[in-house]
C-alpha cells in the first residue's frame, strides 16, 4: 500500500487532472488524499467578497462528495483566494504543501503543470517543487507527476517562456472512467456545456485522446517531474 497526495490549485482540478488514475489507486488499495489550495469562484465576482462563504461552503460539499466518488481518503481545503495566489506570499502555500507532507509521507504526489495558463496553477506547481526538496534519508516522496488540467494547460501558447504541456506518463483509467465522470458530475456549478473543454464532453475527448495516443480505450497523462529509485 502505497500514500498518494493530489495537491490542486481548485475544487474539481482533483478530478480533471488526476481522478481516474486517482481512483485507480483507491481501487489497488491505496491511500489516496488531496489538499485543495485555492477556496474556488471567489475571482467570479468583482470582489473576493462579492461572492459569499455559503457559496464556497457548497461547491466544498460538491468537493467531498465528489471524493467518495472516486475513493479518496480525505480531501484538505486550504483557502486561499481564488484565481490570486499571486497576492500570497508564496512561502505560506510551500507550508501548507509542506505540513500535509509531514502529516501523510506521501510516496507519490500529483500536481499542476508549472506551465498553466492559470496563475493558481502555477503558484501550486511552484510551491510543491519548494516543499518537496528530497533532503535527508527519511525523505517520502519519491515520485512527482504534474497532469493537465481541461481549460487551462490546453490555453498555455508558450507565452511564459514554458513549452507546452508534453506528457511523458499514461495510465490506463479505462475501467475507472464512470467513476471520474460521476465524480465531475457533482460539481455543478463547474461544468460547461460543450465545445468548452471543462464539460464532460470535454473529459470524454482528451481521455480516448490520449488513450489513443499509446493504444488504450482511456488514458490520463502525466509529465514525469522526479523519481527517486
Amino acid at each position: 500500500m502505497k500514500t498518494v497526495l493530489v495537491v490542486a490549485a481548485h475544487p474539481d482540478d482533483e478530478i480533471l487532472g488526476v481522478g481516474g488514475t486517482a481512483a485507480k489507486h483507491a481501487a489497488c488499495g491505496d491511500e489516496v488524499y488531496a489538499i485543495i489550495l485555492g477556496e474556488g469562484q471567489t475571482s467570479r465576482g468583482e470582489k473576493r467578497e462579492d461572492i459569499s462563504q455559503e457559496v464556497v461552503k457548497e461547491l466544498h460539499k460538491n468537493t467531498m462528495e465528489s471524493a467518495k466518488a472516486i475513493g479518496y481518503k480525505d480531501v484538505f481545503f486550504a483557502d486561499f483566494p481564488d484565481n490570486r495566489f499571486d497576492q500570497v506570499d508564496l512561502l505560506d502555500i510551500v507550508k501548507e504543501v509542506e505540513k500535509k507532507v509531514r502529516e501523510l509521507r506521501p510516496e507519490i504526489i500529483y500536481t499542476h503543470y508549472s506551465g498553466d495558463l492559470n496563475i493558481d496553477h502555477q503558484y501550486t506547481a511552484r510551491a510543491v517543487l519548494t516543499a518537496t526538496r528530497p533532503i535527508g534519508k527519511n525523505y517520502p516522496v519519491k515520485e512527482i507527476y504534474a497532469f493537465e488540467t481541461l481549460s487551462s494547460t490546453e490555453w498555455n501558447f508558450d507565452y511564459s517562456g514554458q513549452p507546452v504541456f508534453c506528457p511523458n506518463v499514461y495510465v490506463d483509467i479505462t475501467d475507472y472512467y464512470e467513476k471520474k465522470e460521476e465524480a465531475m458530475n457533482c460539481y455543478v456549478s463547474e461544468l460547461c456545456e460543450f465545445p468548452h473543454p471543462r464539460s464532460l464532453e470535454g473529459m470524454d475527448v482528451l481521455s480516448k485522446a490520449r488513450g489513443m495516443t499509446v493504444g488504450m480505450q482511456r488514458a490520463e497523462a502525466f509529465m514525469l517531474i522526479r523519481k527517486i529509485g
